[in-house]
């Protein structure tokens, strides 16, 4: 079952962040988003809808609000940079409550209470080999098992993710960005160009990481990273 998805958010990077996530989950599909809740009302009119994602503090109307105007709501996942809501949203029986910046994996955690509802495996509980990202790269969405991965490199505009069997992948993304997707209990950002993969690692010192062959630096702000491989 595909998911028919609405994203209701007056803060452009926020949509785009959502809708980024939301492509590489098969169950979801985006149909739309709008900008506030007298924008939804029409679309709602006229689009079947089974999942909101809902900001809380916009223009005209408060998504808390909104949603009580709603006689057969869609299950409904808040996403807002406001703690202070999260009874309120509770209360209207909400799936989650996500706090920007949203993180992907926080985001799955989210999905996956209304996946498991249905009945679908949650991603994030199957067994690692099988977790993975997509990646948009030469027209195409490339599949990358995160188990594949060695490490990740900045370069500028750009990201370049080294595998295990496969050649380098380049996308045109930021390394903060999928810093943000990739989960903390497997990746490690050692410095401001590099993201390394935990169990990959071969051998450190105060200053590099080994991966196979290869060393990369750790950098000054993150030294603290030292504590963790201990």
């Amino acid at each position: 079952m595909k998911w028919k998805c609405l994203i209701i958010d007056d803060e452009p990077p926020a949509v785009k962040i959502i809708k980024k996530y939301a492509e590489m989950v098969d169950q979801l599909e985006i149909t739309g988003s709008c900008s506030n809740a007298l924008q939804a009302m029409e679309y709602l009119k006229s689009t079947k809808i089974d999942l909101l994602f809902l900001d809380i503090q916009m223009p005209k109307l408060f998504g808390t609000s909104f949603l009580k105007t709603l006689q057969h709501p869609p299950k409904v996942i808040f996403t807002t940079a406001h703690k202070e809501y999260a009874t309120e949203a509770f209360d209207l029986d909400a799936v989650d409550y996500l706090l920007k910046p949203v993180s992907f994996e926080r985001f799955l955690k989210a999905v996956n209470k209304v996946t498991s509802a249905n009945q679908a495996v949650p991603m994030m509980e199957t067994p690692v080999m099988q977790a993975f990202l997509y990646f948009r790269s030469e027209r195409k969405m490339i599949k990358v098992f995160l188990s594949d991965i060695l490490y990740i490199e900045s370069l500028k505009d750009y990201i370049r993710i080294y595998r295990v069997n496969d050649g380098p992948l380049q996308v045109k993304q930021s390394i903060s960005m999928l810093e943000a997707m990739l989960p903390k209990k497997l990746f490690i950002r050692i410095h401001r160009s590099f993201i390394v993969s935990i169990d990959k690692i071969s051998a450190f010192t105060n200053y590099d990481v080994e991966i196979g062959k290869i060393e990369i630096p750790i950098g000054r702000q993150y030294a603290g990273v030292i504590k963790v491989l201990k």
